[in-house]
Parts: structure tokens; C-alpha cells; sequence
């Protein structure tokens, strides 16, 4: 029986797009696990005219600490570093990354918001950044649920990661979060608004930037000076809105 992806319904999306996965020259998985996205990104092709597969040759790296990624081997155009997500920084002979992904892995950063602002460095101008990232505060039965998994210390809500997010200097443009679906999902871009302060930053400065929050959340902290979850309206990569008042 294979296991269970939660990453699987982005990458099925991402990939529907053809002039994105185009673009991509170079991407790094970031807590890669057994390497098998790393190996489903080294392998994408794209249709032309004719019907024959045009293998794409993205140039993937995959960062983890574990000592064994076979996924990995086989594809000429994907290595491993061993190496903490949370202090990557590009080596001479790294060209900037164009997407970042980390699917089920940033939920173990003991310090999420220096991790996105190495992330930010490392990454081309507009570059990518895909999340998934586990809810560990969920209602169930009308009552609030509260789980705390081993080495995870942060609780991630929707609110709180595009607080993160947005202060380090990504425009999050799009965003998902189901009633029932115990997972967030993120895909956002570098912009070239550089990682603030989070000790001296307030939401109104991080409001002040047109293209960091859904005008949903700007509107929120304009009228209450901070953000609330049911004043959120998220568009997806299908561009499906989701209104998280009832979530």
C-alpha cells in the first residue's frame, strides 16, 4: 500500500500548469524524507504538438538530515545534501532557487521565521515557495483539539503562518485551508521586500505592502488593527475561494 501524500493534490495542480513547469530551472525539497518528490519533480515532462513527452530536466535538490534518500539515485538531474533545512544557504556553484518545496517537514523548524528568511535569500526574484504544513489545532465535536506531535513546537494556524510568511517577505497569493482537512496549504512568491524585523514589526506595516496579504486580510487589520481567521477569503491555485468564517 503506498503512502499517503498530502502534498499529492498541489503537485497534480502545479503540474496542470505547463508554461509554469516551464519555467522552472532549479528546485530544492526541503526535509525531502525518502527523496520520492524530489524524484516525482525530477521527472516531469510536458506534451508537445505531436503528442511526445518533453522531459522538463528541472535540476532538483533534496535537504534532509536522514542518511538514506534512494528515491534520489536514479535521476541524473537530482542530488541530495545532508544538511538542517533550517540553516540552508546557497553553496558557490548554487544557482538561486526557483521553488522551494516542503511538503509535511516545516512544522519541525524550531525557529520557523529565521528558516523563511534564509529560504528568502536563497531563492530567485519571484521564486516559489510551496507549503504543507499539518493544523494542530483542529474543533472536534464543538470542542477546541489540541495535538502535539514529537519534535514539532509551533502550532500553525492559517493566520499565523501568513503572518510568518508575509514577514519574511513573501506575497501569499494563494492558500488553502478546508473545513476537516487537517492540512494548510501555501504557495507563495519571493518579492523584493526583504524579511522584517518581528521584533519591531506590527500587522499594520506588513498591511502597508499591497502584495504581501489577501486584500481579505489587509481589509481585517485595517478595521481591527490585527487579523481574524473569519475575515479571510483565500483563493487557491484553481482559483477556488474559500471563506474560513465557519472553519
Amino acid at each position: 500500500m503506498s503512502q499517503f501524500n498530502p502534498g499529492q493534490s498541489t503537485l497534480d495542480l502545479l503540474a496542470s500548469y505547463d508554461t509554469f513547469m516551464e519555467s522552472i530551472d532549479t528546485l530544492v525539497d526541503m526535509g525531502c524524507g525518502n527523496g520520492d518528490d524530489v524524484a516525482w519533480w525530477a521527472t516531469r515532462s510536458i506534451e508537445d504538438d505531436d503528442g511526445n513527452q518533453i522531459p522538463l530536466n528541472i535540476k532538483c535538490l533534496g535537504v534532509d538530515l536522514i542518511s538514506n534518500v534512494p528515491a534520489i539515485r536514479p535521476h541524473k538531474n537530482a542530488t541530495y545534501r545532508k544538511t538542517d533545512f533550517e540553516k540552508f544557504k546557497l553553496e558557490k556553484a548554487d544557482k538561486p532557487v526557483d521553488v522551494i518545496w516542503c511538503n509535511n517537514s516545516f512544522q519541525y523548524a524550531i525557529n520557523p521565521i529565521e528558516t523563511l528568511k534564509n529560504w528568502w535569500k536563497a531563492m530567485s526574484e519571484g521564486g516559489m515557495l510551496a507549503l504543507i504544513v499539518p493544523s494542530t489545532t483542529e474543533i472536534t465535536y464543538n470542542r477546541l483539539d489540541f495535538t502535539q506531535p514529537e519534535y514539532v513546537y509551533h502550532h500553525y494556524t492559517t493566520v499565523n503562518l501568513l503572518h510568518m510568511l508575509s514577514l519574511s517577505g513573501f506575497d501569499c497569493a494563494f492558500m488553502q485551508k478546508l473545513p476537516g482537512d487537517p492540512w494548510i496549504k501555501a504557495v507563495v512568491y519571493k518579492t523584493a521586500i526583504e524579511p522584517m524585523d518581528p521584533r519591531t514589526t506590527r500587522w499594520y506595516h506588513i498591511a502597508e505592502h499591497d502584495n504581501l496579504l489577501p486584500e481579505s486580510a489587509r481589509n481585517s487589520i485595517n478595521k481591527f488593527g490585527y487579523l481574524r481567521q473569519q475575515d479571510l477569503v483565500l483563493e487557491w491555485l484553481d482559483h477556488s475561494l474559500h471563506w474560513l468564517g465557519e472553519d
